[in-house]
């Protein structure tokens, strides 16, 4: 079934098909339309599912923390600073292993006061042990969050699913929403092996002493590492299934390139339409577009930048006294290389200023003419 609908409905959709069976919601613009079409299809029996209200956001990933525990497939959405009031609790989703998925729109976060969209909020979260995926289309999204939870219950580890605040949240697009049985036959349900239940008494969260610490910490590693080729796999079968394949990255148009832009989300779109213009005129531009950022999927990005003389990463994110997130995650990843190519790292769009075609063209005109990036943070039309 095809429906035209904003990305925030996107995700709902995706949270009933996945038979999600507890939902903690505290509304943020923008991501309130997530929850309250949740609880729509609650109270109208579209999903049988336990919709919590709760005072704050801290006490949403609480609520969901306590749910998943206690055996259920649980699920929330937040933006900005909800999620920064989260980011305690987020510690205790992944030390505790628990398959959360949690939809963040990405939104600036303040002072000043902005509900546009920026990826700082959720890379402000990258070390706290939630895996995050960024989207790009609304068909992603509800194929994402489906994904999400097979990829969570697989490894164990909560995820983030990434989309951009009024670009893809608020903006309508043709959906092709999944039929519930071919869902299910693709996501059987969740079955915990530890869990809160009566007549068998667990304790979880308890204290533990240097002498096992860091053991906990490398399987929680490990698990990380694992879930690149869980996500490979899951995004291989879920094409098998429902026809659209995904990667923890994409190629486009990389067969010969010798400059690649690099980037995430909604810029994707309006890079490929560039980089077909530009391959229109001959000239070898190519996109690698960033779906996992966590874990950072360093042999996919190596193998795909292999050869390649120019990198402009296009990033909608800082993090401050250092640059653009993943320009910095993409020079560790090259690090070592033979050959490797030369970055050039690009800030642009940072409060929802549009990216446009002209801005991505400005991008890779300066990337040509430049044999090195004349600065550490190439900032791209900002008013100084």
């Amino acid at each position: 079934m095809e429906k035209v609908i904003m990305g925030n409905h996107a995700v709902s959709y995706g949270v009933q098909l996945a038979r999600v069976q507890v939902i903690a919601a505290y509304p943020i613009t923008p991501q309130t339309q997530v929850v309250e079409m949740l609880s729509e299809f609650c109270a109208d029996g579209l999903l049988d599912a336990k919709f919590i209200k709760v005072e704050s956001e801290h006490s949403v990933m609480a609520a969901v923390v306590g749910a998943s525990i206690a055996g259920a497939r649980a699920f929330t959405a937040t933006s900005s600073h909800g999620l920064a009031l989260m980011h305690e609790v987020l510690h205790w989703a992944s030390g505790g292993r628990l398959p959360i998925v949690m939809a963040n729109v990405n939104r600036a976060l303040g002072p000043g006061w902005n509900v546009w969209t920026e990826q700082t909020d959720s890379l402000a979260q990258r070390d706290t042990g939630w895996i995050q995926l960024y989207c790009e289309t609304n068909q992603e999204v509800l194929d994402m969050v489906i994904q999400a939870y097979k990829i969570a219950e697989t490894v164990l580890l909560p995820v983030m699913l990434v989309l951009d605040a009024f670009v893809l949240s608020h903006t309508e697009e043709p959906v092709d929403i999944p039929d519930q049985a071919a869902v299910d036959r693709f996501l059987p349900p969740y079955q915990p092996k530890f869990r809160l239940q009566p007549g068998n008494p667990c304790s979880f969260y308890g204290l533990v002493a240097p002498e096992h610490w860091m053991e906990l910490r490398y399987k929680m590693q490990r698990a990380m590492e694992q879930a690149v080729e869980v996500t490979q796999q899951v995004g291989a079968e879920f094409g098998q299934v429902f026809g659209r394949p995904y990667d923890v990255v994409e190629k486009y148009r990389m067969e010969d390139a010798e400059i690649v832009l690099v980037t995430s989300g909604s810029i994707v779109g309006t890079s490929r339409e560039v980089v077909d213009e530009l391959r229109a005129q001959g000239q070898r531009v190519g996109l690698l577009k960033m779906r996992m950022f966590r874990p950072f999927p360093f042999v996919a990005v190596r193998e795909a930048l292999a050869g390649v003389k120019k990198v402009a990463v296009i990033d909608r994110n800082i993090s401050y006294g250092h640059g653009g997130i993943f320009a910095s995650e993409l020079k560790a990843a090259l690090y070592g290389m033979p050959n490797p190519p030369t970055v050039f790292p690009f800030i642009i769009g940072l409060g929802g200023r549009d990216v446009t075609p002209q801005s991505i063209h400005k991008i890779v005109q300066y990337t040509q003419q430049y044999d090195k990036p004349a600065e550490e943070i190439i900032w791209m039309e900002v008013k100084r």
